[in-house]
């Protein structure tokens, strides 16, 4: 449950504990922990045999010698220390009314996708993620999750290329995914994701026109080689980035006060 442990801890949607004997997750996606993950196993007895006697399970010896000494070396006091303090929040009501957020961010943001003629694998979400289908007849001129995706990293904008069905390759796929946990952290709510939709939009269409542009080939490493030399992309790529950057300064960056800052440039 990797991607929806917070969701899962916050008890917003339904809980693979029931009907799962083991259970893995990372800690550091929708939980909002450090780097690392977690193994639940059921323990106790498991049923009565036909002797009558109690038949336990016996998950907990096997999966603890197989994480140490089978996989793993010695224990990170720092990370151990960071992942009590995400669990400790995750028992609060304040937690829970995140991950509500959360929840309602991304049900809008897939909302304003869908308005803008964006088709969502599945149709839509229900959960803090968004896999959004570049290979349907909006996107006619051919885009791919590869060059959307560096798009936006040139403008600030962290977000994944994705497969989707149909796609052939996983270098090159079809898709971009997005979640909402993040930036609802920073204290986004459903209008500022209209405002994330839009910039995304722009994005997209600005790498529609540097794939349409004339280039020595068609590969990936030509679109970038356009990005670079191109001094009207250049322009318009440095104007979406300023609005992405003017936007984001208005909610606090977690975890420090920028006046406390020594370095401020």
């Amino acid at each position: 449950m990797a991607h929806i442990s917070g969701l899962v801890s916050a008890g917003v949607i339904p809980s693979p504990f029931e009907c799962a004997d083991v259970v893995t997750t990372t800690t550091h996606k929708s939980l909002r922990g450090p780097c690392g993950a977690m193994i639940f196993f059921r323990k106790g007895v498991k049923g009565i045999n036909k002797q009558g006697k109690e038949v336990m399970y016996d998950f907990e010896e096997k999966i603890n010698a197989a994480v140490f000494p089978g996989l793993q070396g010695g224990p990170h006091n720092h990370i151990i220390t960071g992942l009590a303090v995400a669990l400790k929040q995750a028992t609060t009501p304040e937690y829970k009314v995140y991950q509500e957020q959360v929840l309602s961010n991304c049900a809008n943001f897939a909302q304003c996708l869908v308005e803008k003629g964006y088709e969502l694998v599945s149709g839509g979400t229900e959960n803090h993620l968004v896999l959004v289908n570049l290979k349907n007849k909006k996107m006619s001129s051919g885009i791919d999750g590869s060059r959307v995706e560096k798009v936006l990293e040139l403008v600030h904008i962290a977000a994944n290329k994705n497969t989707v069905p149909g796609d052939v390759s996983a270098m090159v796929p079809g898709g971009i995914r997005m979640r909402t946990p993040a930036l609802t952290s920073r204290g986004f709510v459903e209008e500022d994701f209209a405002k994330v939709a839009d910039f995304f939009d722009t994005a997209v269409k600005l790498a529609l026109k540097i794939k349409s542009e004339p280039k020595e080939g068609s590969k990936l490493k030509d679109f970038l080689a356009t990005v670079q030399t191109n001094a009207n992309i250049q322009s318009e790529i440095a104007k979406l980035r300023h609005e992405v950057e003017e936007y984001a300064k208005q909610f606090p960056t977690i975890g420090f006060d920028k006046e406390t800052m020594k370095y401020k440039n």
